[in-house]
């Protein structure tokens, strides 16, 4: 097969999650509606700044935890439901490397999710420990680490695949750019790279999602010893909302970044990508936050 060198003036076709001409007007809308509830969800959580007795540990995670999926969202559905009025549906390659960065920046920063997990886990297991195990400098410590990991190895692995060279062929087949969707229009063996891909998925995805199960786990523990009924209906229905939400990312996200590109099938790879890019960043305001009567206050 024939191989282009990149260029940033090359571009990118993205086919899409959807193939259906006379609907693109109707997607359009449902998508922006999508996107601005997600939007503006998130925008309310950043209102706990106004608060001052909401400027906790759990509330600062939660604060970031929102900003970070703003930019989730706002990376790949504004250029998808742009590409439902456009006839070229291309993307710049510059444009393609920039979204898979952020992409993969934010993707690894959602490793927040963990660490909320942890602050739930000290409140009730260990409350007489928290001011000491949740201090600001603690929390800061947190979120500084998930930022500067997430960007080191997005960083590193947007520059080896952006470096490689593509097919002719310049079509994704998908409505984003991302590390598995370029795979296929490698025109060289990319098994042993793919190994590399599967040990950063196992660290920024397995690691956060395994530690969010044990805290859990521990937290249920605890409550089930607790006395009180309506306490451990309360606790039961937060952890078990916490769960499933963590469980669509990361199960959808280690789906995808955990499988070499010759078992990915791509109608199959985007229905997956909908749930982490999208639905993920909908849920998280209302299941973290909007449900919570002090947010709401």
């Amino acid at each position: 097969m024939k191989t282009e060198n990149q260029t940033f003036g090359a571009e990118f076709i993205l086919l899409g999650r959807f193939q259906y001409g006379q609907m693109n007007k109707i997607l359009f809308v449902a998508i922006t509606v999508i996107f601005s509830v997600a939007l503006m969800g998130n925008i309310l959580i950043h209102l706990i700044r106004l608060d001052t007795p909401l400027h906790t540990p759990m509330y600062f995670l939660l604060n970031q935890l929102s900003f970070i999926d703003m930019m989730y969202i706002s990376t790949t559905v504004p250029k998808m439901a742009a590409n439902f009025l456009s006839n070229s549906k291309t993307i710049t390659f510059f444009g393609c490397e920039i979204q898979t960065f952020l992409f993969l920046t934010l993707g690894g920063t959602e490793a927040l999710l963990g660490f909320m997990s942890y602050d739930r886990h000290v409140a009730i297991c260990h409350p007489s420990h928290y001011p000491v195990l949740m201090s600001k400098t603690i929390c800061l410590s947190m979120v500084t680490c998930a930022w500067a990991s997430s960007s080191i190895n997005a960083l590193i692995h947007t520059l080896y695949v952006f470096q490689l060279p593509f097919c002719t062929s310049r079509i994704i087949n998908h409505f984003f750019c991302e590390v598995p969707s370029l795979m296929p229009l490698v025109c060289q063996d990319t098994s042993q790279y793919e190994y590399t891909v599967l040990f950063s998925g196992l660290v920024i995805l397995l690691l956060p999602f395994m530690a969010i199960l044990a805290s859990y786990a521990q937290v249920l523990i605890v409550v089930y010893q607790m006395s009180s009924g309506k306490g451990q209906t309360k606790a039961i229905s937060t952890c078990s909302s916490h769960l499933i939400v963590a469980s669509l990312f990361y199960g959808a996200t280690l789906s995808t970044y955990t499988r070499p590109h010759t078992l990915h099938y791509p109608e199959e790879d985007k229905v997956v990508a909908v749930f982490y890019s999208i639905i993920t960043p909908l849920l998280n305001p209302f299941i973290y936050s909007l449900r919570n009567k002090e947010v709401m206050g």
